[in-house]
């Protein structure tokens, strides 16, 4: 199990592998250093905790290494802040001279600490963030996104909307870029009336006023991006509004396991789009959500097996360069060749350095232990590209 080693800011994960069972091109050259950004205070610690916890899940079954390198891993609590994450993020780039930045869950997070980053031509592996202005015109070859582009999974919910027959739909987002992209990811599927859309607050709690405007539009169905915290109240609240049955709920990254362990029989065969659940059949999945369950107690959700995906990822990005990032163009196309098995079966990288993958409407059901998750419905987008690569100048 890798150390921690404790301190104020960062708190920072050790895991160092004796010299002696280095090869020996591999034994003079330094630790790797990878600066682990996420979300772990407040109301939406719980997307930020699974991340993290997925990375470290996989760095510590790789025993403390990353390509047979010593790894250290700086874990910083972004605080869901963008000025204390530009902060953090400039310590980590001058202070500890990190390799890699990994995480970031939030979009205006990563909004306001790629500009630093790749400024500093240091490579981000994205463990959940995938806005669109980072996708198109504004890629960089030093961004990977492990995870999805944000508009992908809120696709997956437009076309079912849409292959469903609603006519009239009411769309509700937090007022941010990943919000935005929520809406412009579910309409670009769906052809029907958007009744109203409704923007709130970043980690608004109360939905009071905005049930009851959907509650009076009488919409076919209610489509909504909430993470974390929101999500568990909005679900909780809808219940209560006795819209359950009336109005249907489509969702994406509202009701996951992050969710699920407070709004259970609440949010039970309400559907969401994803691109992985823990059922998926593949052997990589199989053991990662029992090794994950094992480690942890609670059942991953997407940002953990995001996390666990990074993190092996730069692991078969370093095996490829000899455990090297300083030849930062050998680096870039190691990652780019996609070089591990990732838990979600096919995944590859398109130009811009976004996934290509496929993608699924999920239910959230209850286990027969008891717990609760997501599982897999029905597939949606096979090999999935996404909206924004053409835009891209990279080749």
């Amino acid at each position: 199990m890798p150390l921690i080693r404790k301190s104020l800011h960062p708190a920072r994960l050790m895991a160092f592998a004796a010299a002696t069972m280095l090869a020996p091109t591999l034994a003079a050259a330094d630790p790797i250093k990878i600066g682990l950004v996420s979300t772990l205070s407040g109301p939406s610690a719980a997307l930020g905790v699974h991340m993290r916890d997925g990375f470290q899940l996989a760095v510590k079954e790789l025993g403390g290494k990353l390509g047979g390198q010593p790894t250290e891993v700086i874990v910083v609590d972004d605080e869901l802040k963008p000025d204390v994450a530009v902060t953090k993020v400039k310590a980590l780039l001058d202070r500890d001279k990190v390799d890699v930045i990994a995480g970031v869950v939030f979009s205006n997070v990563m909004m306001a600490v790629s500009k630093p980053v790749l400024e500093n031509e240091t490579f981000i592996v994205s463990g959940n963030a995938g806005p669109s202005p980072l996708a198109g015109k504004g890629c960089s070859p030093y961004f990977f996104a492990a995870s999805y582009q944000n508009d992908q999974n809120h696709e997956v919910m437009g076309k079912y909307a849409q292959d469903k027959g609603y006519k009239r739909v009411v769309l509700m987002t937090p007022n941010y870029q990943a919000g935005k992209d929520s809406m412009a990811g579910f309409k670009r599927y769906f052809k029907g009336e958007v009744v109203e859309e409704i923007f709130v607050p970043l980690g608004q709690l109360d939905f009071s006023a905005e049930l009851a405007k959907i509650s009076a539009a009488n919409p076919d169905a209610l489509f909504t991006f909430m993470p974390g915290g929101m999500g568990v109240n909005l679900v909780k609240q809808f219940k209560q509004a006795g819209l359950d049955g009336k109005v249907p709920f489509l969702s994406a990254f509202t009701v996951d396991e992050t969710t699920l362990p407070a709004t259970q029989d609440a949010a039970a065969g309400l559907l969401s789009g994803a691109e992985w659940a823990p059922n998926l059949d593949t052997p990589q999945n199989k053991a990662f959500v029992a090794a994950y369950e094992k480690e942890y107690g609670v059942v991953p959700s997407l940002y953990a097996a995001q996390g666990y995906d990074a993190a092996k990822l730069i692991d078969g990005a370093l095996k490829a360069t000899g455990g090297k990032v300083t030849d930062k163009t050998a680096f870039r196309k190691a990652l780019a060749s996609a070089p591990f098995q990732s838990v979600r079966g096919s995944f590859a990288f398109n130009t811009n350095g976004f996934p290509i993958q496929d993608f699924y409407v999920v239910k959230a059901v209850k286990r027969d232990d008891g717990k609760f998750a997501t599982e897999t419905v029905a597939k949606v987008f096979t090999a999935a590209r996404d909206s924004y690569a053409g835009e891209c100048p990279l080749k």
